[in-house]
């Protein structure tokens, strides 16, 4: 539970992404403290649902290996996940490590009901993070992940960082082809979140559809983060020209 001082951070989140709507779900651990939250964007009407507890109650948000639900707020959602094995890394972080699997690209079926209404079916991409560490006192840190297809057709994902678990070789960054990951090269981040630049010349553009942000300010931990989602377009890593392309940014400030 704790390095010296150091609480263990612990968290799965999931990201699913379709042309009908994007959601993210996730839970939280620092030490002995948990959270939970959940966002769902519907595209057509540009509503943005979404909630996250300090204390989370049962069978809100649900998550579990090769599943993902949420309950809350007129929002039905059950999903089922075609987990891969992922892509691992394990990084220095401060005087601690940090170890996450990251998925990207992985089918999701499952079914959506809203406001209670008729569920309807949902095929859609997702995005899996699993991560574990002791991470430094103060983590500032950049991300991105999404799906998409190429100018070729072909199906491709990512996940893309810029200060944790971001070393030269041995990161978490990665664009998967297909099925395939492969890691990319260090990556910048537009302070805006509008651009991710990479060191081989590629640059994938952002623009925002439902803009997110929370701040807390706790006695010992503090977050601030902005987590918009959007659609992407230009180069992914190794010049892959995105066709289209789903996901969501985020700049994350946090004490804990």
């Amino acid at each position: 539970m704790f390095l010296g001082t150091r609480p263990l951070k612990r968290w799965r989140y999931v990201g699913v992404f379709c042309e009908e709507f994007m959601a993210c779900l996730a839970f939280v651990h620092v030490g002995p403290l948990r959270q939970s939250f959940w966002a769902l964007y519907e595209r057509d009407s540009g509503r943005l649902r979404e909630r996250t507890r300090m204390r989370p109650r049962r069978g809100e948000v649900v998550l579990g290996p090769g599943h993902a639900g949420v309950h809350d707020r007129g929002v039905s959602l059950e999903l089922e996940l075609s987990e891969q094995a992922g892509i691992e890394a394990l990084c220095p972080h401060g005087r601690g490590m940090v170890w996450t699997r990251k998925q990207a690209g992985i089918p999701v079926h499952g079914r959506l009901a809203l406001d209670g209404g008729p569920a309807r079916e949902v095929r859609a991409r997702a995005v899996v993070d699993d991560t574990a560490g002791h991470h430094a006192r103060h983590t500032e840190w950049q991300w991105s992940a999404g799906v998409g297809e190429g100018s070729d057709g072909r199906a491709l994902a990512w996940n893309l960082v810029s200060g944790v678990n971001d070393p030269p070789q041995g990161s978490e960054r990665a664009v998967w082809v297909g099925s395939d990951p492969a890691e990319a090269p260090p990556v910048s981040f537009a302070e805006d979140l509008s651009l991710i630049r990479c060191e081989d010349g590629s640059e994938l553009r952002f623009t925002a559809e439902a803009h997110r942000r929370r701040r807390d300010e706790l006695v010992v931990l503090a977050s601030d983060y902005r987590a918009p989602f959007g659609s992407f377009a230009g180069e992914l890593p190794g010049h892959l020209e995105l066709e289209r392309g789903l996901g969501v940014m985020e700049h994350h400030r946090a004490r804990w």
